[in-house]
């Protein structure tokens, strides 16, 4: 049962904003912020309202049932309409249920994407390129924007690492769940026996940090510059213009010698750091609310295998919610990838409804 208060605070919460919206005299760094806001509260506010209503409507049928003067037609239509309202009444109150979930601070943020090549030599490196392109491809058809900040090539147009950049409308909400480790099964084009190879690549989404949202204390970093070096130890340049950013109190170290000017690699290396530190401390403060994250999938440990793409068979199946789409194809194209994002979106709302 959802106290009515609750209802009430989001009915009036809702009818404030409309006013000063509508007022024109908001701030206007304010307005986007509001603007927001305001939308997530008309997404539930015929629901919220109609939940209200739903106790006097209640007891206006318990009258009619409770009147002996109404006959037995008028009697039996109102058990009915008692029994539609119930039953619209809990899918209601489900739906306030999920959105007075908890909401995870960064789901409106960027995402920073790092994919790494993992076991499986060449053909791993293979499948981390064919993510790559998944994952642009999700993002052309969300109109999110990519900014790649580093590649590092293999042989035969695979990756060892790809590293880039997501923005747009709540990536971080969306993107979270490709964390973890992403399983191949196919047979390469070098096997004559026709034999299928498992490989891997890990995937880590980053909700990317503002300086805002963690402050790094310039005595904390020790950077060092050298000379970019390319493939086959061929200079890339001739002057110290790769960088390497060394967080001390966490270890974290970041190298990027993708671009030509020391400034811009530098103010790249900070940018995948500074989330990098952020995401660290946020899986410890997540680690210290609750021992069992039992309420939380797709955003915990980066060494756990939560998909495998199944070439032979057609398959992508995702370990987390036992979903086995038989459209690998169209999964890769971007095309149903949403239908998976769904289902996981949805078990983590049950998830989380089970400690309310």
């Amino acid at each position: 049962m959802i106290p009515l208060q609750k209802v009430k605070e989001i009915i009036l919460k809702h009818s404030d904003l409309e006013k000063e919206l509508s007022s024109g005299k908001i701030e206007p760094k304010l307005f986007a912020k509001k603007s927001k806001e305001y939308s997530n509260l008309e997404s539930i506010i015929s629901t919220a309202k109609e939940y209200l209503n739903f106790e006097n409507e209640k007891r206006g049928l318990e009258q009619i049932l409770n009147d002996k003067n109404n006959d037995i037609e008028m009697i039996e239509m109102a058990k009915k309409d008692l029994g539609e309202m119930e039953n619209k009444k809990n899918l209601f109150e489900n739906r306030l249920k999920i959105f007075l979930l908890p909401k995870d601070e960064d789901d409106d943020k960027n995402a920073i994407v790092e994919i790494r090549a993992g076991t499986g030599g060449l053909e791993a490196s293979l499948f981390c390129a064919d993510l790559f392109r998944m994952y642009e491809k999700v993002c052309s058809k969300k109109k999110w924007q990519i900014e790649i900040i580093n590649i590092s090539k293999s042989e035969a147009g695979g990756y060892k690492e790809v590293i880039f950049l997501v923005n747009g409308n709540d990536i971080y909400s969306y993107l979270k769940y490709e964390s973890g480790v992403h399983r191949v099964q196919r047979i390469p084009k070098t096997e004559t026996q026709g034999r299928v190879h498992t490989s891997a690549a890990t995937v880590a989404v980053l909700p990317e940090a503002e300086e805002v949202d963690i402050q790094i204390k310039d005595t904390d970093l020790r950077i060092d510059v050298f000379r970019a070096g390319g493939p086959g130890g061929q200079s890339v340049n001739t002057t110290d213009s790769a960088v390497r950013i060394t967080h001390i109190p966490s270890g974290v170290v970041v190298s990027q010698q993708d671009e030509k000017s020391q400034h811009k690699n530098k103010a790249k290396a900070l940018k995948i750091l500074r989330s990098r530190v952020y995401e660290a401390e946020k899986r410890k403060r997540d680690q210290e609310r609750s021992s069992n994250r039992r309420d939380q999938i797709g955003t915990g440990d980066r060494s756990e295998r939560i998909r495998t793409y199944n070439f032979p068979q057609g398959r992508v199946t995702d370990h987390r919610i036992n979903l086995t789409l038989h459209k690998l194809e169209e999964f890769l194209s971007g095309e149903i990838h949403e239908e998976m994002n769904e289902q996981l979106r949805l078990k983590e709302q049950n998830l989380k409804l089970e400690t309310i």
